[in-house]
């Protein structure tokens, strides 16, 4: 008998607030999420998630990733890298999260979840709001990848668990859970755990 491939989103932010917001946002739509996977930066290996992911009592899994401010493919980058050409993984989409990080080569959204909850066009800032300079790209520390990676939705979001109090976990993250919601949407997730 062979397992069907894991459903997995990864979301690109580990440190501790994004920790319990992610927590949280991943019991709103009745996904697992991997704790051990926080850190800033990632502490495991794309070996070591892997084999957390496949212990998952059910899927959707949700998995942290964060570079620490690393240009380049840090270790964050690096673990989506291998999780991503796993043949026992099937990644739903991404949550791309923006940092004050500069001089990023940063990554395209398919669109984004703002700080007032709305699905906007293009990509937003650190304070989930639309960017000034009319870029393309959302930055962050650990998105640069993503285009590369070419993965069926790419949701963009500002800093998951704050935005100035918007999406924080105290309130039940709506942001964050409504990026989550969305990536499961467009990607056709027909999982029945999700609500």
């Amino acid at each position: 008998m062979v397992n069907k491939p894991v459903n997995v989103i990864v979301v690109t932010d580990g440190d501790m607030v994004a920790k319990k917001t992610v927590e949280t946002a991943a019991r709103n739509i009745g996904a697992r999420c991997i704790s051990a996977s926080a850190g800033n930066p990632t502490v495991l290996n794309g070996e070591e998630l892997v084999k957390l992911i496949k212990k998952a009592a059910h899927d959707p899994v949700v998995v942290m990733l964060d570079d620490k401010g690393y240009h380049g493919q840090g270790r964050g980058e690096s673990a989506l890298a291998y999780i991503a050409g796993h043949p026992d993984i099937n990644i739903l989409g991404a949550l791309a999260v923006a940092s004050n990080t500069v001089e990023t080569e940063g990554a395209h959204v398919d669109i984004s979840v703002d700080c007032n909850g709305n699905l906007i066009d293009g990509p937003v800032d650190k304070l989930g709001r639309v960017n000034d300079f009319k870029e393309q790209t959302i930055n962050g520390d650990t998105v640069e990848v993503l285009d590369d990676l070419k993965l069926p939705v790419v949701i963009g979001i500002g800093d998951v668990g704050k935005m100035d109090g918007a999406d924080d976990y105290a309130f039940g993250a709506p942001l964050t859970t409504k990026a989550l919601r969305e990536i499961l949407k467009r990607s056709g997730y027909d999982g029945a755990r999700c609500n």
